[in-house]
């Protein structure tokens, strides 16, 4: 039985207004909306919290309390929301190797969506950080699909396909994935180990990310990287805890936990800080 969903507190989260019909224009205002709006984040996995991905509890979090998510509680959240309003869609697996090109070998471990629409396949994936699309990709071979930031294409198709990103004239994979059926319950167990294995990226890094129009906004750690969709990047480097605390809630508009368990994580990102110097005896 489909989980219940909240479609009013979701629209409202992401600033969605117009036709709810089941449609590509429909399709891509929500895909650009949602990344947009609910930040790539994985605070919870650093304080050692169970990630939860049963609906109720995805909206308390993203749409209530106003945070977000890491892969499986974006696209989980996304995917429910698109099936309330009539899509198909379903779930799809992928192997990362946006980072490591060999990693192709490696078991799977991010999930991405397989919307239909008439009869068309598209990809959606609201969930991959820095790189997250912000329009749905057609499921075709070899065409390069502007989104709102970069220009993307998809290659392959039989049966494996790769997510391909240009990068100043480049093209670099990003994942690779095929359309078999997912069984629900193999996402919750990958949700699972990757949101709690001591060894996971996500239990050892700090990864924030939004896609508002025009930029790119990410945080890795105690780095700041503001990429416009045209020109060259910003950098800085965060020194403070008190600093990173406001990027993540001015920036990326994240009502940050109190937690002396994050705290304690995101000093262990920042630079030492110098002792003070003992004040001279008069």
């Amino acid at each position: 039985m489909p989980e219940k969903v909240n479609l009013n507190a979701y629209f409202e989260r992401i600033g969605f207004a117009g036709s709810i019909a089941p449609t590509l224009q429909t399709l891509e205002l929500l895909h650009a909306l949602h990344p947009a709006t609910i930040p790539f984040e994985n605070l919870s996995p650093l304080m050692g919290e169970q990630v939860l991905l049963d609906q109720q509890s995805l909206e308390r979090k993203m749409l209530g309390d106003r945070r977000g998510g890491f892969c499986f509680e974006q696209n989980f959240l996304f995917m429910r929301m698109l099936a309330d309003l009539d899509y198909e869609v379903r779930p799809l697996l992928a192997r990362v190797i946006w980072t490591d090109a060999e990693a192709i070998s490696a078991p799977p471990s991010h999930m991405a969506l397989l919307v239909d629409i008439k009869g068309q396949n598209y990809l959606a994936d609201v969930g991959f950080g820095g790189l997250s699309l912000t329009t749905p990709l057609r499921l075709r071979a070899d065409v390069e699909q502007q989104s709102p930031h970069e220009t993307f294409r998809l290659t392959g198709g039989a049966p494996e396909w790769t997510l391909e990103v240009k990068i100043g004239g480049e093209w670099r994979g990003v994942y690779v994935f095929t359309t078999e059926k997912v069984d629900e319950v193999d996402l919750w167990d990958l949700n699972r180990d990757l949101s709690s294995n001591p060894n996971s990226p996500f239990t050892q890094e700090l990864r924030v990310a939004l896609a508002p129009n025009g930029r790119r906004l990410k945080l890795q750690n105690d780095r700041l990287t503001v990429q416009p969709s045209e020109g060259e990047a910003e950098k800085r480097k965060l020194t403070t805890l008190e600093e990173v605390r406001a990027v993540l809630s001015e920036e990326f508009g994240l009502n940050v936990p109190v937690s002396e368990k994050l705290d304690a994580k995101l000093l262990a990102f920042l630079p030492e800080q110098p002792e003070s110097a003992p004040e001279a005896e008069g």
